[in-house]
């Protein structure tokens, strides 16, 4: 007989795939698709500057000096980045990391035991539920709600605060509304952790991509009022998701501040993940970031705009969004968004995610990535637009 192994419980994922996971593989199979959900930089056409590739070469790449922050080099480049948008950070507050998601598991080990409970946005990153059950963590959802612009619903969240949550997690902008924190959310924020004693855990991996004019949203790192985490990487900032550099920047009053620094250090030391060539190349790839962004703000906004004029007076709603990859359609109340993006990939080849993947609470939605070809993005809309999906 076979032996019958008993794995961790926090793994017993349901491994069925979805209808759509499904059929979405069988039409590959068949030919090309035109895929809306694209969001991978290295992947979309973006023009890479051969420096990226030279800057890892070099004896100095082959010698190792472990530092559980990470090298003071490199956090000194990122303690530039956060200058160049005028906010002081010193580079003994930065926390080096192999990828965002592993500088949530170091926060959500710093801060909570198990079952303890960390607070979510919702509609938000499905990696979310993910995250927290393999470090053992309970989910709570304050909602996001939508009129017009997106805001927190601090009465959702007011009433969550009676489960004794240890953390809160924004993401700014948050993915896929688009949506950036305001300055009155922010001063809401900090009281409700001070008098509830939360530390935020602020996601800002999309910040620098503003769809507005407006290019100084409020940035969470330096955050004095109240214990932060702000976490993000060169995946989004730089387009260099493959070079596996991230950070963590911890902010706040002092005493907990040093607590906290201290203890993390342990959990980084631990694992030192981060390699050595990358660090070593990561001040030279910043000085490449106007570049790069600027071909994903460029693309970012010709597809936003493209979307909006095409759906306008029809009978999909584009919700607003001030930044980010994505964008979120409205379908109509009698539209299944999971039936309606099936018909769409069966009859007409176009990929789009439906919006139950980011957790949306109320109507049907559909969200597409803004990094995808242009002319792809505007043939995948007109189909949209057009196809008869009842």
């Amino acid at each position: 007989m076979p032996t019958k192994y008993n794995f961790s419980s926090r793994t017993s994922w349901e491994f069925k795939e979805n209808e759509l996971s499904i059929l979405l593989k069988g039409i590959r199979a068949e030919g090309e698709i035109i895929d809306l959900t694209r969001s991978n930089p290295t992947n979309c056409g973006f023009k890479y500057d051969s420096k990226i590739v030279k800057s890892l070469s070099g004896n100095g790449k082959l010698f190792y000096e472990p530092s559980p922050k990470g090298s003071i080099r490199a956090r000194e480049a990122v303690a530039d980045y956060y200058k160049k948008k005028n906010i002081e950070i010193s580079p003994e507050d930065i926390f080096l990391t192999s990828s965002t998601s592993e500088a949530y598991s170091f926060v959500f080990r710093l801060l909570l035991d198990p079952q303890e409970m960390v607070l979510l946005p919702s509609p938000s990153y499905p990696l979310f539920q993910y995250l927290c059950g393999l470090n053992d963590v309970e989910t709570g959802y304050y909602r996001l709600h939508y009129n017009g612009e997106w805001r927190i619903d601090f009465s959702c969240l007011s009433r969550l605060l009676a489960e004794e949550a240890k953390a809160l997690v924004m993401v700014n902008p948050n993915n896929p509304t688009g949506s950036y924190i305001k300055a009155d959310e922010m001063v809401k924020l900090n009281e409700i952790c001070r008098k509830n004693n939360l530390a935020l855990i602020c996601d800002e991996v999309f910040h620098d991509f503003s769809l507005s004019r407006e290019k100084n949203h409020i940035s969470f790192a330096g955050n004095r009022d109240c214990l932060t985490f702000t976490l993000s990487g060169i995946s989004k900032i730089l387009a260099l998701p493959q070079m596996k550099i991230s950070w963590i920047v911890i902010s706040g009053p002092s005493e907990a501040k040093e607590e906290a620094k201290k203890r993390l250090e342990i959990i980084a030391d631990t694992y030192l993940s981060v390699n050595t060539p990358a660090q070593n190349a990561l001040k030279s790839w910043f000085e490449l970031k106007d570049g790069l962004q600027s071909q994903i703000l460029n693309r970012i906004k010709i597809n936003y705009a493209e979307l909006s004029k095409q759906v306008q007076g029809s009978k999909y709603a584009l919700l607003n969004s001030e930044g980010g990859w994505y964008a979120v359609l409205r379908l109509p109340d009698n539209v299944s968004e999971e039936d309606w993006s099936l018909k769409l990939l069966k009859c007409h080849k176009v990929f789009v995610h439906p919006g139950y993947f980011f957790d949306f609470s109320q109507g049907n939605h559909v969200v597409l990535s803004l990094l995808c070809d242009e002319n792809d993005f505007a043939e995948g809309v007109k189909i949209i637009k057009t196809a008869e999906l009842h």
